[in-house]
């Protein structure tokens, strides 16, 4: 009786020696996680803190309403900021119906197998592909195969290109997550699978798709490459598709690639991040008010 209860005093000593180094070990997991998140606020403040301070005392309304002017080292960026809309607008008037149309046949109609695999396993490696091998492919095909020239044609089908894997993935995502249920509710009301997939699955996963579209408008308005390769980098406004352009990303890159004007450069950034910005929070405030609904 005396060698059980030993035996039990061992047992729960080890048990409780247990629980503490659990314990010690979750607080340190914890600890790291919250250092992680504090140095990543940070760097994010750092960095946004440092072009707002240089850049945001040479914003006036002369600097949005007037041309660039010697090469960007003097003026605005009107037409920049045109450009970078226009860009915007058609890579995604393109590439949001064409990403999810293709997410509702992945998720809907299509029946699993070694096609559909493929075609979910070049969504991902398009997704990976740097942005610079988008240009020389835009460049090749659609300035000198298509003879598209350097043109905001030629740039919005490039950014499509790039877009498109990013917005059928969480699209797709987004339509998998909506509960079984939903979908069965409505056939059995006497709805058609259309009427189902359109009154029900997209109001449901709006929010997950409007996630998608809203990275790909971050990466169309930030991209610099692919459009350096297919919309060019001219001065102007483009009177026209066909016509060539500068967005404020490209026009960030020369001005500081070229040191033409830090003033501009640091005004430019301010721009382009207040942008980004605005976008994010008029889409979130969207979607906040599509999941109440």
């Amino acid at each position: 009786m005396v060698a059980g209860l030993t035996e039990n005093n061992k047992n729960n000593r080890i048990s409780s020696t247990s629980v503490n180094a659990i314990r010690r070990n979750e607080k340190i997991a914890f600890g790291m996680l919250w250092a992680a998140a504090i140095i990543t606020v940070l760097v994010l403040i750092a960095i946004i803190g440092h072009v707002l301070i240089n850049g945001i005392g040479h914003l006036s309304l002369e600097f949005f309403t007037q041309e660039p002017e010697n090469m960007g080292k003097e003026g605005g960026i009107f037409s920049i900021i045109i450009t970078t809309v226009y860009l915007a607008l058609f890579s995604l008037l393109i590439a949001a119906p064409i990403g999810v149309s293709a997410a509702i046949f992945l998720t809907e109609y299509a029946k699993e197998g070694t096609i559909i695999r493929l075609i979910r396993f070049c969504t991902e490696s398009l997704a990976g592909i740097p942005s610079i091998i988008f240009g020389l492919f835009g460049y090749v095909f659609f300035v000198v195969f298509l003879n598209f020239r350097y043109s905001i044609v030629s740039g919005g089908l490039t950014l499509t290109l790039m877009i498109l894997p990013t917005i059928i993935r969480t699209a797709e995502e987004a339509i998998k997550m909506v509960p079984r249920s939903y979908r069965e509710g409505s056939l059995a009301l006497g709805a058609t699978k259309w009427q189902t997939i359109y009154k029900v699955v997209l109001p449901t996963a709006m929010p997950g798709i409007l996630t998608g579209i809203i990275l790909g408008i971050g990466r169309v308005v930030g991209e610099t490459a692919a459009v350096i390769y297919t919309a060019g980098s001219s001065l102007g406004l483009p009177n026209s598709i066909w016509r060539p352009g500068r967005t404020m990303a490209v026009h960030l890159y020369t001005l500081a690639s070229e040191g033409l004007s830090k003033e501009n450069m640091y005004a430019t950034a301010t721009v382009l991040i207040m942008t980004v910005l605005i976008i994010n929070f008029a889409a979130n405030k969207l979607i906040k008010r599509l999941v109440r609904i």
